[in-house]
């Protein structure tokens, strides 16, 4: 089942979302998803897809993870991985693209509590840049940035 990359169509909207609700739901599982999911499509449609590009990843067909990157402000929203596909190289697939679609350099926001992210953009070039606040759910962000080719090399 080799992984493949590609760009989003209005077709993947329904499995990317769901897989976005599955894998976040995983993660916290005291906090209700299901209850998000129409706050979600909302911001999906209104705020990442007008600006994002989104790269899909999929095995057999069947979306595994997505990755959203504005080129023009560097910002890496979101990088989803389904959970059964956590630690077998699909967030790596999907940084890479990312790094493809922003070469100059790419910022984004983790959890604090999320130390299985962090140490994960860690390992792949990203340094600490600041604390922040997310601008949804107010809780406490780590600011992490990754400066381009030259600064990993």
């Amino acid at each position: 089942m080799p992984l493949t990359l590609r760009p989003y169509t209005p077709a993947d909207e329904d499995a990317t979302i769901e897989l976005w609700r599955r894998t976040w739901a995983q993660h916290y599982p005291r906090i209700d998803f299901n209850a998000r999911v129409g706050w979600w499509r909302e911001r999906w449609r209104q705020e990442l897809i007008p600006v994002a590009h989104v790269v899909v990843a999929e095995e057999d067909g069947v979306p595994v993870g997505f990755v959203t990157v504005d080129p023009k402000t560097k910002y890496l929203d979101q990088i989803v991985v389904a959970p059964e596909h956590w630690g077998g190289g699909v967030a790596r697939a999907l940084l890479d693209a990312a790094k493809r679609l922003s070469p100059s350099g790419l910022e984004l926001l983790v959890n604090k509590d999320n130390a299985r992210a962090i140490r994960f953009y860690e390992k792949h070039g990203f340094a600490y840049s600041g604390e922040d606040k997310n601008p949804v759910s107010g809780i406490a962000v780590n600011r992490m940035t990754w400066a381009g080719p030259a600064a990993s090399a």
